[in-house]
């Protein structure tokens, strides 16, 4: 089945339904030939390890500023007592998630740097890495933002997978009054770079759009079809993330209005048709309840889901449990599996991990590559909820 082109998708903007029906059908055909009947998941605890951004982001609620008083960088320690609770969960991921290059913007978070040994957050990235590796049996999978090689190379060796979302390839959303306005590392041009230089170096790599910031259909097509250009030309994309925008409070967004379930469902159908078929399609299923009507649109992963910690970047949208999220998934005629953070493709491609990451991965994955061990959520021990991490004392460096 041909993919299609920019100036295909471009025309169905306004495709609804019986022929937004056969599109999302067109859509799960093309997912269950090259994934069958298997849709999966990865267990993860997520560790938010920095909140300070240099960047503004119109929508955000996730970045403190260190005038706010609640400005963070999580220890050591208390970034592996958060993550031996996720393995006592069966935990195999560990997302570390992070503010853009804050020590450029605020003299805070040098200082807070300097205070743990370090001038480069990214460094510290790399140690934190290195911490989960040789104290838990862990896996780090690593969301830093815009990076260039020397930067990939440090967290290659520590880390089992990369990711960033593209968001958008607008270049218009840079302008004053818009989502990406004051954000230098928003700039298209710059993420792209950060996707090139993955795939030269052959990190396992997630990206995605985030749909409704004020981009055009047409801008949103563009942005999926370059992803699926890098893709063709470097074949390290794991998976696509199509996020929808999350109206919050206190942000200048917060009135802006929400996609639509059917735009959702047709992004997602012309997401998964733009795309190549080895790419996983992933939408998160803590930002919808809808999960039927995202299955009938062609996704065939949830992401990472967490036992013990929060969305950071959307914590009001709580993660649902699993046992649910099974039970939806059988009723579309699909089975939920747990993956790890590398998919079973990027396993038999030893140029793509570390033999030391390597090693640890086949001690966590079934002969098809999916994880091999499932927790129910029932049956875990009582472990510290989400919320009794939020407190951002607990993380705080003192100066």
């Amino acid at each position: 089945m041909a993919q299609l082109s920019a100036e295909q998708a471009y025309k169905l903007e306004y495709v609804h339904g019986a022929q937004l029906d056969a599109l999302r059908e067109e859509a799960c055909d093309v997912r269950d030939h090259h994934w069958g009947k298997v849709i999966t998941y990865s267990r993860k605890v997520f560790i938010p390890l920095t909140n300070m951004c240099r960047d503004e982001c119109k929508y955000c609620t996730f970045v403190q500023h260190p005038e706010s008083g609640n400005a963070n960088i999580m220890t050591p320690a208390q970034v592996l007592t958060i993550v031996k609770q996720g393995e006592q969960a069966g935990c195999k991921e560990v997302l570390l998630s992070l503010g853009e290059k804050p020590e450029l913007r605020y003299r805070e978070a040098r200082q807070m740097l300097a205070k743990l040994g370090f001038t480069s957050m990214i460094d510290y990235v790399v140690n934190i890495c290195e911490l989960i590796l040789k104290e838990t049996n862990l896996l780090p999978h690593v969301n830093a933002g815009t990076m260039d090689s020397a930067e990939f190379s440090k967290l290659k060796a520590v880390s089992a997978s990369m990711g960033m979302m593209l968001e958008t390839v607008s270049e218009r959303l840079l302008e004053k009054g818009q989502a990406h306005f004051s954000c230098p590392d928003k700039v298209p041009a710059t993420r792209i770079a950060t996707i090139v230089s993955a795939g030269e170096l052959q990190v396992p790599y997630t990206t995605g759009i985030l749909v409704g910031i004020g981009e055009t259909w047409n801008e949103r097509v563009d942005s999926l079809v370059k992803i699926n250009e890098l893709h063709h030309k470097y074949g390290h994309i794991q998976e696509v993330i199509v996020q929808n925008f999350c109206a919050k409070d206190d942000t200048q967004m917060a009135e802006f209005p929400e996609p639509s379930l059917e735009d959702m469902l047709r992004t997602l159908a012309v997401a998964r048709l733009i795309l190549h078929p080895s790419i996983s399609l992933q939408a998160p299923p803590n930002l919808q309840e809808r999960y039927k009507d995202y299955i009938a649109s062609g996704i065939n992963d949830w992401g990472g889901i967490s036992p013990i910690t929060k969305d950071f970047i959307n914590p009001e949208r709580a993660w649902p449990q699993i046992t649910r999220l099974a039970q939806a998934t059988r009723e579309c005629g699909y089975q939920l599996q747990e993956r790890l953070t590398v998919y079973p493709s990027f396993l038999s491609q030893p140029t793509y991990v570390e033999p030391a990451i390597m090693q640890r991965l086949k001690q966590h994955c079934r002969e098809d590559g999916l994880a091999e061990q499932q927790f129910i959520e029932q049956s875990l021990p009582t472990l510290k909820t989400a919320h009794q991490f939020e407190s951002t004392t607990l993380y705080r460096v003192a100066l």
